[in-house]
């Protein structure tokens, strides 16, 4: 859907623009967000609520002036869903490199997009 309301799936990027444009609606992006396997080697275990998890998500999110945030996600060690709780991320230039990289290789992603199907 174009920022008017009109449907862009298979309209080339430069006639996507110009529909952007006649509508002389400024596009607003609240939010950017990618997942984030953590490998094996990294993951971690965290205690919320009495109970262990073992973090092996990562979710990391663009702030409005170019930042990044994260924060992690898993499993409880005992087995089972558990809660969907977030936990920090603690201060390891192995994840801190990972972040880096899963937001670079993000930005190379979004930049190839074809469009909706």
């Amino acid at each position: 859907m174009t920022a008017a309301g009109g449907d862009t799936r298979g309209v080339d990027r430069d006639e996507r623009d110009d529909a952007v444009a006649d509508a002389e609606v400024e596009v607003e992006v609240s939010a950017l967000a990618i997942n984030v396997t953590v490998p094996e080697s990294h993951r971690w275990t965290d205690t919320r609520r009495g109970e262990e998890f073992r973090l092996s998500t990562l979710n990391v999110r663009m702030l409005p002036d170019g930042h990044l945030a994260v924060k992690a996600y898993g499993r409880p060690v005992a087995g089972g869903r558990g809660a969907y709780v977030s936990f920090p991320v603690p201060d390891d230039p192995a994840l801190t490199a990972l972040v880096a990289a899963a937001a670079d290789r993000a930005g190379a992603i979004w930049t190839g997009h074809r469009g909706l199907r």
